[in-house]
């Protein structure tokens, strides 16, 4: 891969996902995009980064999404956010009890381990919660592990060989009989999967209780991140819950709406009049999308 081709696809690659792809990153990309230019059945990077570029890249502009994307995730994983979810969850089951409407999301969802915890953890506290108006929307870039997440099968070293015993009760054979485990129909009930891309338009309307982001913006370059803080934060109610990854650190710039109360977990605070920035609810130039039901 020469320095211009490196340059078009990484250019490409940030101004379409937000990451950020330097020098140092060329030999990881090369290795991965090397397996695109063989299924693809070319020998040229210059002849790849005219496709992806082009009109009739489209398709091929999603399946590089998905080859430089990294999918690291677990059930439970940081079990100190799921600790702090199960406090939260009473009051949030007693709002959907009383008629109220209650949303969280799992934004960078991946192969969907999160989102399911998320919904065990509710489902410990709550197990009638599918008659209520609470719900998880679950999303991610990546199509290919969108389509494993709204499966919800996995081999069993995912699982591991003592499951949390919240989620133990939920789990079962998968149906090919191939040794791999299904997670059962009341979680995936609870959960919307969702392909999206976090920097474009945001097809729904509404707020959100929770959000976990955890482990995403760490590919961001800082004004990437504070653009998307400043997006989640319109998006949410005062006493709402943010959690982020364990190496990701909130933006100063954002202390009037984000109060520090736990390891990498935030609570949404009451935005005072005539401070900190101007909150935006779509990103630049976009309009309204559909309802979030």
């Amino acid at each position: 891969m020469s320095d211009a081709d490196f340059v078009a696809v990484s250019r490409l690659i940030h101004r379409d996902t937000g990451i950020l792809i330097t020098a140092p990153k060329k030999s990881m990309l090369v290795s991965r995009l090397s397996r695109r230019l063989r299924s693809l059945g070319m020998t040229d990077f210059s002849d790849y980064v005219a496709l992806v570029q082009g009109e009739a890249g489209a398709n091929e502009r999603r399946a590089l999404v998905s080859a430089i994307t990294t999918n690291v995730t677990g059930f439970f994983r940081e079990p100190h956010h799921f600790r702090a979810l199960e406090d939260l969850g009473p009051a949030l089951v007693a709002r959907a009890r009383s008629g109220g409407r209650v949303r969280l999301w799992s934004a960078g969802c991946s192969t969907g381990q999160e989102a399911f915890s998320i919904a065990a953890t509710l489902l410990s506290i709550a197990p009638d919660l599918a008659r209520y108006d609470l719900r998880i929307l679950a999303t991610d870039i990546d199509p290919a592990v969108i389509e494993t997440a709204r499966a919800g099968i996995f081999d069993r070293q995912a699982i591991g060989d003592t499951p949390p015993p919240q989620l133990s009760r939920f789990l079962k054979d998968g149906p090919a009989g191939d040794g791999r485990i299904a997670v059962s129909q009341p979680l995936q009930d609870l959960i919307r999967f969702e392909e999206l891309n976090l920097l474009h338009p945001w097809p729904f309307q509404g707020q959100f209780d929770v959000i976990f982001c955890r482990n995403v913006v760490i590919y961001f370059d800082a004004e990437t991140r504070f653009d998307l803080w400043m997006r989640f934060a319109a998006r949410m109610p005062e006493g709402g819950s943010l959690f982020i990854g364990h190496s990701e650190r909130m933006d100063p710039r954002l202390d009037p709406f984000f109060l520090p109360v736990g390891i990498t977990q935030y609570e949404r605070s009451a935005l005072k009049a005539g401070s900190g920035p101007v909150l935006a609810e779509t990103a630049p130039g976009s309009g309204k999308g559909q309802a979030c039901r």
